[in-house]
């Protein structure tokens, strides 16, 4: 019996049963097409923080007042009798913090859109048993984000201001010797949105890890193996960011540390590519 053309087997190569898929169709882009499609997601998420920026200067003010209150609760429990004062130095210091203020609550508000355009400019590199990741990608950094934010304003914020406080006051119980503390608006807006801003980027580190693991450059025994120093690096990282001899701070900031890098190390076992057994 004749067979169809058609229905003849096609000769397979030794090595096509082998050959991991191609990301996305093989597509291969220049340097300049790359350096496109950088500015195109850098605008894309310019834009994000832009209109979050605009959002947040209309509420400028109640972002300023949830911003102090931290600092208002310490100051009343160590001077109920005087009002919190914020000091500007220059005529447009009120303006100019504002902004800076505005600026990190759109950073904060565009942060979906900001992973987002990051995952997308990195997805023609993977391929697409990756790019099924897009979602749980964008949720997980933003979840993280924002609870990197939560913890610096509900657990660092108090500690801080508490210890800073506490060094006011009389000196060397001398009645006649007190030592103040008057803030600038400037230095404080600066000092709180910074660590609002890098306690969001140290939450992130259970995605760059899963990454590296992804990508094959760490794998989950060697996360594991490291495990000892990371608990000793987490602990001294939280003794520099958490001021004074308050020992609570440091335990909370170096806990979360250390949580956030078993959480890795979990979701690199999980995600991390598993090789193959090999048969003689």
């Amino acid at each position: 019996m004749a067979v169809k053309k058609s229905e003849a087997k096609t000769e397979m190569k030794p090595d096509d049963d082998l050959r991991a898929p191609e990301p996305e169709a093989d597509v291969r882009m220049t340097i300049w097409e790359h350096l496109a499609e950088l500015r195109g997601r850098l605008t894309r998420a310019a834009i994000g923080i832009a209109i979050g920026t605009i959002a947040c200067w209309i509420y400028h003010e109640k972002l300023l007042h949830w911003l102090v209150i931290p600092y208002e609760v310490q100051w009343r429990a160590r001077f109920p009798n005087l009002p919190v004062d914020l000091q500007g130095l220059a005529p447009q210091d009120a303006f100019v913090n504002y902004m800076q203020l505005s600026f990190t609550g759109g950073i904060v508000l565009a942060i979906p859109i900001v992973f987002y355009q990051l995952w997308a400019f990195i997805s023609p590199g993977l391929y697409d048993r990756e790019k099924k990741y897009i979602i749980p990608f964008v949720t997980f950094s933003t979840a993280l984000f924002l609870s990197g934010v939560a913890f610096a304003y509900k657990v660092t914020f108090p500690f801080m201001f508490s210890y800073f406080l506490s060094l006011t006051g009389t000196v060397d119980g001398d009645a006649n010797l007190i030592l103040t503390s008057r803030p600038t608006m400037e230095f404080y807006v600066d000092l709180t949105t910074r660590m609002l801003l890098a306690f969001g980027a140290v939450f992130e580190l259970p995605i760059l890890i899963t990454f590296l693991a992804i990508a094959g450059i760490v794998t989950p025994q060697q996360l594991l193996k490291f495990s000892r120093w990371a608990i000793i690096l987490s602990f001294a990282l939280g003794a520099v960011v958490t001021p004074g001899p308050e020992v609570s701070s440091q335990i909370a900031v170096s806990g979360a540390l250390v949580a956030l890098y078993f959480v890795s190390v979990g979701l690199a076992f999980i995600l991390a590519p598993k090789k193959k057994k090999t048969t003689d």
